[in-house]
């Protein structure tokens, strides 16, 4: 997988995270969340990617 789908996932799962956040009444809990799957989901596709 690209470099760029990776960081379209990245933004994705961090904007998801903030919009939950935001449903519930705590954007930087689910901002926080977010941003944590957007890293393992990096993480992933930079380890399938070698």
């Amino acid at each position: 997988m690209s470099d760029a789908t990776a960081g379209l996932t990245f933004v994705t799962c961090l904007l998801l995270g903030a919009g939950i956040g935001m449903l519930f009444g705590h954007l930087e809990a689910g901002g926080a969340i977010g941003l944590g799957l957007g890293i393992v989901s990096i993480a992933l596709f930079r380890k399938n990617n070698k």
